[in-house]
């Protein structure tokens, strides 16, 4: 009898989703973008993806390294069965076959070889959780047969946007056979294989025991296994409280080809097999689909946040922060946030993408972050940023502390608006409780910390000639962030 085998869900958080700005920002990228019920898509990745299997550790995530604490607050925020989370650092982006690779690696290491890596982007949306945890059931067992499963999803329309898979014999009851994959096919094309029956959309999601993914990898891209190998044995792995960390040597990661899965190892295998599904899915890569998550009024008008409409239908109006009112207008999508504004015809809203190269190229802020950046303390909002002098809100987590630091070019006003603050020079420190204040000159080491049980909360005015936000020398961090130390140095 055929033992069960351990399933490990793996979730590939990568990706810019520069289609998405400005709500998608490099240091905010797709997966943590807020849905209408507050959830990113990568919470409910994981809360879809978690209990499908009863170890403890259970989550792998492969992320950017710069996004490491925000994968681990948003986890923590849905992560009511406790599973602590295996973090993959990335220094910079590689495709999805060094991805699910290091999964491989990863799963293989802590559980074996014949452990089941269930792979899934951070971007997608399942509307029918239930059938997805079916098709996952059908999907590992096949995995465990030695096959590489694909959810393969029944489409609804002829859709140009997506990957299909044709479909062949059925394989075990719930697989089919996979004869070929086709890339974003011509409308005419999409047409004849909806038509046919006989095509699925390739999901993106797929598992396979981490033996059979190297194998087959070994098989058919040896050398993006040997490269993708060698940075696995260079990286050094530690644990944190709250999670498990590997931070991949960028030297070695920068030997890694950069490719897919599906044309690396999925396209040449002759392990593969799809499992088709209904799953109400959807993959967020446009303002287009990403408004169809929101349900329409009667003139085909979906607003999230407030909205005065006039002869206006078929819109997209997304403005959590102010009243947006319209008049006149069809089929656009309004995007605002504090500081950029989107206005797009929905037809065309693949084009978003050359708007945020485009401000790339130019280096504007626009483009990195927005005026709330969340950092592993809390996180800070820009009120007001002119010649001389910038303003802060900053809100700092109960237990937290910024690093101990120093600046070169500015001085700062705190004035407590709520909470309690512990303010260090290294040596000694003293509290500020609501209404008091305090003044950090140019050169003073100083750390802001909260020692309460609620958030801290503070108003920061900044003062100087330079007001950039690598004006910061650390002495101390909780978080790792010091600079590394000269050798020549003295410890």
């Amino acid at each position: 009898m055929m033992s069960t085998p351990v399933l490990v869900p793996c979730i590939v958080a990568g990706g810019s989703g520069t289609r998405l700005w400005p709500v998608s920002r490099e240091t905010m990228p797709k997966p943590f973008i807020r849905l209408a019920d507050g959830q990113s898509l990568l919470q409910k990745t994981f809360a879809r993806l978690a209990p499908l299997c009863a170890l403890q550790d259970t989550v792998v995530s492969v992320v950017n390294h710069e996004l490491r604490y925000r994968v681990v607050d948003d986890c923590q925020g849905v992560n009511g069965l406790g599973r602590k989370i295996e973090l993959i650092l990335e220094p910079f982006g590689r495709n999805t076959a060094a991805a699910v690779l290091l999964c491989a690696l990863s799963v293989q290491a802590r559980w074996g070889d014949e452990a089941i890596v269930l792979v899934s982007p951070a971007d997608h949306v399942v509307g029918d959780v239930p059938a997805f945890h079916e098709a996952a059931a059908q999907a590992c067992g096949l995995a465990a047969r030695g096959y590489i499963a694909a959810f393969g999803l029944k489409p609804d329309r002829a859709e140009t946007g997506y990957g299909y898979i044709e479909t062949g014999d059925v394989l075990h009851g719930s697989g089919r056979q996979v004869l070929r994959f086709v890339e974003k096919p011509a409308l005419p094309d999409a047409q004849a294989f909806l038509a046919s029956g006989r095509f699925l959309w390739n999901s993106g999601m797929f598992c396979m025991q981490a033996r059979v993914a190297l194998e087959e990898a070994a098989r058919h891209a040896p050398a993006l296994l040997d490269q993708v190998s060698a940075a696995w044995r260079r990286s050094p792995h530690h644990q944190e409280p709250s999670y498990g960390c590997v931070e991949l040597d960028a030297g070695a990661f920068a030997e890694v080809a950069d490719i897919s899965f599906d044309k690396a190892v999925m396209e040449h295998s002759s392990q593969l097999v799809v499992v088709p599904c209904a799953l109400q899915w959807k993959d967020v890569g446009s303002w287009q689909s990403l408004s169809e998550l929101t349900p329409p009024d009667d003139a085909g008008n979906r607003v999230c946040g407030e909205a005065v409409l006039r002869d206006v239908r078929d819109c997209y109006v997304d403005g959590a922060d102010r009243l947006i009112a319209m008049i006149g207008v069809h089929d656009l999508a309004v995007v605002d946030t504090p500081d950029a504004l989107l206005i797009v015809d929905k037809a065309r809203s693949e084009e978003v993408k050359a708007v945020a190269g485009q401000l790339k190229q130019a280096g504007h802020p626009a483009y990195l972050c927005h005026r709330t950046v969340n950092r592993p303390w809390g996180r800070y909002t820009v009120l007001v940023e002119a010649d001389g002098y910038k303003i802060k809100r900053i809100v700092v987590k109960p237990g937290a502390s910024l690093s101990l630091q120093s600046h070169f070019h500015r001085s700062e006003h705190w004035v407590v608006v709520s909470g309690t603050a512990q303010i260090s020079d290294g040596v000694e420190s003293s509290l500020l409780r609501t209404n008091e204040s305090t003044f950090i000159r140019i050169g003073d080491r100083h750390r802001l910390s909260n020692p309460g049980r609620i958030d801290l909360v503070i108003i920061e005015v900044q003062n100087g000639q330079y007001l950039g936000e690598d004006d910061i020398v650390r002495y101390d961090d909780d978080y790792g962030r010091l600079p590394p130390r000269d050798p020549a140095e003295p410890a």
